[in-house]
């Protein structure tokens, strides 16, 4: 299970690949098949559920093209059960 999820602004993307460098997982490419609105080859991402949510991408994109969502680990706190005495 994905400990990450990555939203992308695919309008936004200006192609520079930036983010395509700083990502420790490799699961950002720029599409070479498609282009966005501004005729760009927008980013893309290969495997999602590799990501691990550290956000290196939407740091250093200059046109805040990432919205990285993060997976919220629970713990279970212990419960203390206080007899009652009859």
């Amino acid at each position: 299970m994905a400990k990450g999820t990555v939203v992308l602004a695919v309008d936004r993307c200006k192609g520079c690949g930036l983010c395509t460098h700083v990502c420790p997982q490799n699961i950002l490419v720029l599409s070479k098949d498609t282009f966005n609105a501004k005729g760009y080859h927008p980013v893309s991402v290969t495997d999602p559920e590799q990501c691990i949510g550290c956000a290196s991408c939407a740091r250093i994109c200059p046109d805040v093209v990432f919205t990285v969502y993060r997976q919220v680990k629970t713990t279970v706190k212990p419960t203390v059960v206080e007899m009652a005495t009859v």
